[in-house]
């Protein structure tokens, strides 16, 4: 009688599966979990290394509230402009009956435009929106109308909140578009033979459906937003006092130096942004049982 094989500790197909994945395991350790737990532990150290709460007091001073007062505005009007013409872009080109070339230009535009932030975005919008830039000169030569003499400014909350939907109506446009193609032929005809009108399908099926989607959307959004530096500071330098640019002070080394201190407002910036990324995450996955 024949002893039956011994099985390895660990299956090969498992073992192949976890190389593949560790890349990725790796990338994500060294750069997003450790960097954060060295942010997290500096929050409540001093300069000599020793356990303080003054860090985190710090948060509470009126600058540094008013510069999470300003964050947060901005991240919500860019986040609600962005998913409101977002939504009703994303809408046109899958029920709207647009040609399809529509569609595909739009969808690959929105995943260029998605990423085009920083120095070369807050440069697209001085050259385009600034005193001198090509539609500001234009409205004033060719109309008569002086978007400056208006109250207009680039470099004020309006300002920053119109480049900042430069990016986020590309990305409500990618996340939206799959939900809406999710949405069946089967629940229109239904509620057609039920009597409902295409206002009460969009109000009492389609919207209830969609909502955790536009709602986790936004929240992604809103964290796209809040986390953004390098448009803002290229766009308008250290004079829009939003948290990225006041944490950059704190740990650059000028005059207002206190890597704790800076330390202690990206904490705040990662339990902001991290909520916002949970509950995404959240009404992503009751979006997705929806619509199975």
């Amino acid at each position: 009688m024949t002893a039956a094989p011994s099985r390895p500790l660990i299956p090969k197909k498992t073992l192949v599966d976890w190389l593949g994945v560790s890349p990725f395991v790796l990338f994500a350790l060294m750069f997003l979990i450790l960097p954060t737990l060295y942010l997290v532990t500096g929050a409540f150290l001093n300069a000599d290394g020793q356990f303080t709460l003054e860090n985190i007091a710090g948060l509470f001073t009126p600058k540094i509230l008013a510069s999470y007062s300003i964050s947060l505005k901005v991240s919500l009007a860019s986040a609600f402009g962005g998913a409101l013409v977002g939504f009703f872009l994303a809408w046109a080109v899958v029920l709207g009956g647009v040609p399809a070339w529509v569609r595909s230009g739009l969808l690959t535009f929105s995943g260029v435009a998605s990423n085009f932030a920083g120095v070369p975005l807050a440069f697209a919008f001085l050259a385009t929106l600034g005193r001198t830039g090509l539609v500001t000169v234009l409205l004033r030569d060719w109309f008569g109308f002086n978007l400056y003499a208006t109250g207009f400014n680039l470099l004020s909350f309006l300002g920053l909140t119109l480049t900042y939907m430069y990016f986020q109506i590309p990305l409500m446009v990618l996340i939206i578009t799959p939900a809406l193609d999710g949405l069946k032929k089967e629940w229109r005809e239904a509620a057609e033979i039920l009597g409902a009108n295409n206002f009460q399908y969009w109000t009492r099926v389609v919207l209830p459906i969609l909502f955790p989607s536009i709602l986790g959307t936004f929240l992604l959004l809103f964290a796209n937003a809040f986390g953004a530096i390098a448009t803002a500071y290229s766009l308008t330098g250290s004079t829009f006092n939003i948290v990225p640019i006041q944490l950059y002070a704190q740990i650059r080394g000028d005059v207002l130096h206190n890597a704790n201190l800076g330390y202690a407002l990206a904490l705040g910036m990662i339990v902001i942004t991290g909520v916002s990324n949970f509950i995404y995450i959240w009404m992503r996955m009751r979006a997705e049982r929806w619509q199975k």
